[in-house]
């Protein structure tokens, strides 16, 4: 029987023409990125070499990488630098082999790369230094009439580093000559892994094309098993291939050359592979499962010395035979299976006897010196095979070697797995301390370190926790404190926790009683200390500390602590927002200087938030692009600071009305929570389907974060109140008021913003209630009941808007000045209140404040001082603005003011629709249906618009009669009475039948008295 790899591509013309038609456009100066998803066995790389070969052919040169499995460890960048290899070896040619080489000579990050023991080191700013080198050598491997077309398979087994160059590649493409190609394993990709977001992202940009290979269909398999058998399969064959198949080629080309009694065994892949392997000689198969134990692709050389030790093997025609047969294939300087399941199933296959002895052949081979002098594998695959083959001494040797590789490039998740390897091995090696060059505890303060630049705060606490408790020395315990302290500043929670702070700032003014004068413990303690008394507002003291730092950082040399000093005094400067910038810039350039990644994104972070806060959201804006853009660089994309600066975007964007809906593919789960209550603000004002169930999801995690409280509560507020959910909004601001006020304090700033959105609750009830009690008989129960609920709500208003003021007044931001967006929520919670008195017929009385208080008059200073904020910031607050205009227009219709009323609910709705605020925008246009406005788009209600019996059921909807009670009194059923009611709410404008009642009142459709 044939080989798929002998036959012509069966199928697939449509996938080959688009990635053709990709390298085309590559070859024009239009760069791409390709991703090729596909169940194991479906024909990804079968389909990619064809594509290969094909791009040759027309001029383009190519090359073909891997991804491998190296358990929960990997080598960062392995595919990338197994490219850079083949390019300088001539894979695009001897013009571009020499450009490469030149390039890598040029720069450091490369040739650090590339150099097997990857012992020379690196500055913080090596990253950005290496992804802009793998990049730039692409595309000089590129040019016009020959594109480079880099396919890198088995992405699904790629380490964090290789991703995030993935994403880097992708995001600065321009106009490069090269093509990218990645393929991966779709259903080893479940909703958990971590491709899965970075796919998200990248399917996201316009040059990104996604091609999901799919199994084939009954005439293509049969197509297919054709060309293989070189004659038409009887009916009878076929079926039974179709059937266990399912359409995959590898699991079909198997069966098919397992031969007729592979009918006859229990279907699972392994017992396919296994009765096709068997059918080789002995030798073959032994050489092919030591082969297995490096993974899907091996060199030759190494294959060779590992299969050393099983001196009775004939290498040579072993191989021969494996690539006859084609169970392996030559891949340049590798042997590698033809497909990874068949690698899979053989590993599978040995005792585990066998499987630590052939790790351990390896680990001796690839410890062995090459002709440099360094080792011949990386330190990852020492680290890998040692443990696999249980030599654990070597594996914790190992494992730090790696994990040293890995921080010099930057790349915080491996050096965080190998480190936390070196820990788990660290009891069973006697002489660990001696191997690795440093006691358990510094292993665990690196390891501490890297957790936090991975953005794991938890771990990263919990493993500086355990640090610190095996210290006896109280001078050493004492230089530790800081290093504690400034992990437990990471947990967005732990200055919410009683006493935590204060605890803190005893711990460390003890460590400084016995830290040596101007020594780096003591400068850092004092820069610590400055942050934690800056948190419970002593900021004298804060001063003190933070003076302290900086004069002796400078005084010794020692930037890293000079600039955290430098940020905090920053922050309490922010009265001053140009002297405040003016420090933060001085303080990012000492993080650089001292290459210390987190203390400069904390100084960008406040950089950012700074021009944030003095109303530059221009500047602001673009500060948060090059933060975020730096976070990358440096593997930082969720440590803590990078986290609030994704949250002052995503308030920026809302700012601005850009509600545009964004993925929340790629969060961690470390962040998860807080991004989405940040993002509930835009899915409240876009109205979407879901969002309440996703503000109540939120509930379990307030105590996490009292963020999420805030910002995930205060908007679910917002959406109960357009739901005419009226009373439970009130009531969940009161309980997130009180909740914060417990982990907070009592007069935080956002308890405005929770104010305003409890009164605009209790207004909307009020009109509720209003709307049904009128038309009900005047001293019924009911009316009765409104009355009740009126007056209640009303001293629940006047309660709140004094809570506001109070909060105005005590809880003045550091600065002392209630700023633009603080001062319009406080005339807004003004505005609201005067209309839940409008609603109850009563008039706000004195506690209102003087001057008018009529609604008008308010909703035109909240609309004004709405706008303000749009004139203090670059661009402002629009959905309020919007909003602000909308309830002005009410209250202008109030007073009779019509002509002035439609020129303000035309603006608030070309706003609302332009932003896609749905709610708002439907909200208006229903004002202008009740009011008769004419307004773009908007249909006037009339009482020719409703049929004589949609007249009958809303007189008896108005008397507060249930569908089935109105289908009993009119003869119809209830899924009739059902269909009137929804007509008539969608011909009156109205979101349910108190507001139809309401309406139709105005209107004049009901006689009621």
């Amino acid at each position: 029987m044939r080989r798929s790899t002998t036959i012509p591509l069966v199928s697939r013309q449509e996938q080959v023409a688009s990635l053709l038609l990709a390298v085309g456009r590559a070859s024009a100066g239009r760069p791409g990125l390709v991703l090729v998803g596909g169940d194991a066995g479906v024909g990804k790389t079968r389909l990619l070499s064809h594509v290969a070969q094909a791009a040759e052919q027309a001029g383009a040169s190519s090359v073909v990488v891997h991804c491998v499995d190296l358990g929960q460890v990997g080598i960062p960048y392995l595919p990338f630098t197994d490219a850079l290899t083949q390019l300088q070896a001539g894979a695009a040619g001897p013009e571009a082999a020499a450009r490469v080489a030149e390039l890598v000579a040029e720069r450091p990050a490369l040739w650090r790369l590339l150099e097997p023991g990857g012992n020379g080191g690196a500055d913080h700013d090596e990253r950005l230094q290496l992804f802009e080198g793998i990049a730039r050598s692409l595309a000089v491997a590129g040019a016009p009439e020959r594109p480079l077309v880099l396919v890198v398979e088995d992405v699904h087994w790629a380490d964090a580093s290789t991703r995030d160059v993935l994403r880097f590649l992708a995001a600065r493409a321009r106009s490069e000559h090269v093509l990218i190609v990645v393929s991966y394993r779709s259903d080893d990709v479940d909703r958990r892994h971590p491709l899965r977001p970075l796919l998200a992202e990248l399917s996201r940009l316009e040059h990104v094309e996604r091609i999901d290979l799919r199994p084939f269909d009954e005439s293509e398999l049969r197509e297919f098993t054709t060309a293989l058998a070189g004659r038409p399969l009887g009916a009878t064959g076929f079926a039974e291939v179709l059937e266990r198949s399912e359409g995959n080629a590898f699991f079909a080309e198997e069966l098919l050359d397992a031969g007729p009694d592979s009918a006859s065994l229990p279907w699972t892949l392994t017992e396919v592979l296994r009765t096709r392997l068997e059918r080789l000689d002995p030798d073959v198969q032994q050489v092919l499962r030591i082969a297995s134990v490096a993974g899907r692709r091996v060199r030759e050389e190494l294959l060779r010395a590992a299969t050393a030790r099983w001196g009775e093997l004939d290498v040579d025609v072993a191989l021969r035979e494996a690539v006859t047969q084609q169970v392996l294939v030559v891949s340049g300087v590798h042997l590698e299976f033809r497909h990874a399941l068949l690698a899979e199933a053989l590993y599978a296959d040995l005792l585990p006897g066998e499987r630590s002895a052939v790790h351990r052949a390896y680990l001796a081979v690839i410890e062995q010196d090459g002709p440099d002098g360094t080792p011949i594998g990386s330190a990852a695959e020492r680290a890998h095979h040692a443990f696999e083959g249980h030599d654990l001494p070597a594996a914790l040797s190992a494992s730090r070697d790696a994990a040293l590789r890995a921080r010099r490039l930057l790349a915080p998740e491996e050096e965080l797995k190998h480190w936390e390897q070196v820990l788990a091995l660290w009891e069973s090696v006697p002489d660990a301390e001696e191997r690795i060059g440093s006691d358990r505890v510094a292993v665990a303060l690196f390891a501490g370190e890297a957790a936090a630049r991975v953005g794991d705060p938890v771990r990263a606490v919990k493993l500086t926790q355990r640090a610190a408790d095996s210290v006896e020395d109280p001078v050493r315990r004492a230089g530790l404190e800081h290093v504690l302290v400034r992990r437990y500043l990471d947990l967005r929670t732990w200055d919410e926790e009683p006493g935590q702070v204060e605890a803190a700032v005893a711990d460390l003014r003890a460590a400084l009683e016995m830290l040596p004068q101007r020594s780096p413990e003591r400068i850092w303690t004092n820069a610590l200390l400055a942050r934690v008394t800056m948190i419970i507002d002593e900021d004298d003291a804060a001063r003190v500390h933070a003076a302290c730092a900086i004069e002796e950082a400078r005084a010794i040399d020692h930037p890293g602590a000079l600039a955290d000093a430098l940020s905090t005094l920053a922050v309490l400067d922010v009265a001053d927002p140009d002297q405040a910038a003016a420090r933060l810039d001085e303080a990012r350039a000492a993080a650089v200087e001292a290459g210390d990644v987190l203390t400069e994104m904390r100084a960008l972070y406040n950089a950012t938030a700074n021009r944030f806060y003095a109303g530059e959201l221009e500047t602001a804006d673009q500060r948060v692009l090059h933060a975020l853009a730096r976070a990358e660089e440096l593997g930082l994309a969720w440590s803590t600071p990078t986290v609030s600066l994704r949250v002052l975007q995503e308030v920026m964007l809302y700012f601005r009305g850009d509600l545009a809906e964004r993925s929340s593919e790629g969060v961690p789960a470390t962040a998860k929570q807080v991004m989405d209550a940040t993002r509930m603000y835009a899915a409240v004002a876009r109205g979407d389907s879901d969002v309440i169930a996703r503000g109540e999801a939120l509930f379990e995690h307030w105590r996490s974060d009292g963020m999420i409280a805030l910002l995930g509560g205060g908007s679910l507020v917002d959406a109960l109140t357009w739901a005419g959910r009226y009373d439970d909004a009130a009531a969940l601001a009161v309980r997130i008021t009180d909740h914060l006020g417990e982990v907070w304090t009592e007069v935080f700033l956002g308890r405005i913003w929770l104010s305003a959105l409890a009164i605009a609750a209790l207004a909307g009830a009020a009109e509720a209630d209003r709307s049904t009690g009128r038309a009900g008989a005047p001293g019924s129960a009911a009316a009765n009941a409104v009355e009740m609920r009126a007056t209640e709500r009303l001293d629940r208003g006047d309660a709140l808007l004094a809570i506001a003021r109070e909060t105005a007044q005590r809880g003045r931001p550091r600065g002392g000045v209630l700023g633009p967006e603080g001062r319009a929520w406080l005339q807004r919670a003004t505005a609201e209140n005067a209309r839940l008195h409008a609603a109850v017929g009563r008039p706000p009385g004195a506690a209102d404040g003087g001057g008018d208080t009529s609604p008008g008059a308010l909703w035109r200073e909240a609309a004004t001082a709405w706008q303000e904020t749009v004139n203090a910031f670059d661009f402002g607050y629009r959905y309020e603005v919007a909003r602000a205009r909308y309830r002005w227009a009410e209250a202008l219709l109030g007073t009779g003011e019509r002509q002035a009323a439609e020129v303000e609910a035309a603006e608030a709705l070309s706003e609302a629709q332009d932003m896609g605020a749905n709610p708002l925008a439907d909200a208006v246009r229903a004002l202008a249906r009740r009011a008769r406005l004419d307004l773009p788009g908007v249909r006037r209600a009339t009482a020719s618009t409703l049929t004589d019996r949609e007249e009958e059921v809303l007189g008896l909807v108005a008397q507060g009669l249930s569908n089935r009670q109105i289908g009993e009194r009119l003869f119809i059923s209830t899924k009739t009475v059902s269909v009137h009611v929804s007509n008539l709410l969608a011909k009156l404008g109205a979101s349910g039948r108190a507001e139809a009642v309401s309406l139709a009142h105005q209107h004049g459709l009901l006689n009621v008295t």
